[in-house]
């Protein structure tokens, strides 16, 4: 078989097909924000002023819930104190007994 008699065709559309499965994968990839990859496999970030500021922003941002989030644990950590100290069980004893007189 002469690579004459294979119709263009049966080349032309296989490699188009790729091709615009490349383009796609990539448009998808940048819509949802995954990083680009060189020929080597690396990932490739854009290298603009408006994703720099960003990053900042979104570090800061980062911070600030980490600091919200630590100063949450220490509030539940003391409300959990508070529910599990044998005081408050006595005090909600005697207000349960307290309402149970004022029925009678």
């Amino acid at each position: 078989m002469d690579l004459s008699e294979i119709p263009v065709a049966m080349l032309a559309i296989p490699s188009a097909l790729i091709a615009l499965g490349w383009v796609a994968n990539t448009w998808i990839r940048v819509k949802h924000g995954y990083p680009l990859e060189n020929s080597w496999g690396k990932a490739v970030y854009p290298r603009n002023d408006q994703a720099v500021e960003r990053v900042k922003l979104l570090t800061q941002e980062n911070a600030e819930l980490r600091a919200e989030l630590g100063s949450l644990k220490d509030r539940l950590g003391n409300v959990e104190r508070i529910v599990t100290d044998s005081g408050y069980h006595l005090t909600s004893e005697i207000d349960r007994l307290r309402d149970k007189s004022e029925a009678n």
